[in-house]
């Protein structure tokens, strides 16, 4: 193998470039990243660039492919044990769920009174889990 340099992977997250390329120099391996200033202070140009690349030395891509490997596989590990309380949707199944303000029903009646009383905008909003599924929302 040569001295080549190429792209090893291209994250959309720099947090997590800078993450894998820490532990390829703790392992003395040789890497730099790229795109990585325009990822940070421009965000909405990541995508247009093709993300924050990690750029290594051919001849180190075995090592580096099992050095990933064994700490993927830790992860996913600490990852099980974390997701053990995942909320799912009750309609559809899935994890893509999140808790924040209601779309639907946003405010309460009470809260719709008094704002009409008030003659102001509506103080309180009601909060849920929402699944970007399919849209039910639920408590």
């Amino acid at each position: 193998m040569s001295d080549k340099i190429i792209v090893y992977r291209t994250f959309y997250n720099p947090i997590e470039a800078n993450i894998i390329k820490a532990k390829l120099e703790d392992a003395d391996i040789a890497c730099f990243l790229t795109d990585e200033n325009i990822a940070t202070i421009q965000p909405l140009f990541n995508q247009a660039v093709g993300g924050v690349k990690l750029n290594v030395f051919e001849k180190d891509v075995l090592t580096i492919d099992k050095l990933l490997v064994d700490n993927e596989l830790e992860i996913a590990e600490e990852d099980q044990a974390e997701n053990a309380d995942i909320i799912t949707c009750e309609k559809c199944g899935s994890t893509n769920v999140s808790y924040g303000l209601a779309t639907k029903n946003k405010y309460s009646w009470w809260v719709t009174i008094l704002s009409i009383l008030m003659t102001v905008y509506p103080f309180k909003a009601n909060k849920c889990y929402h699944c970007y599924k399919c849209g039910h929302e639920f408590n």
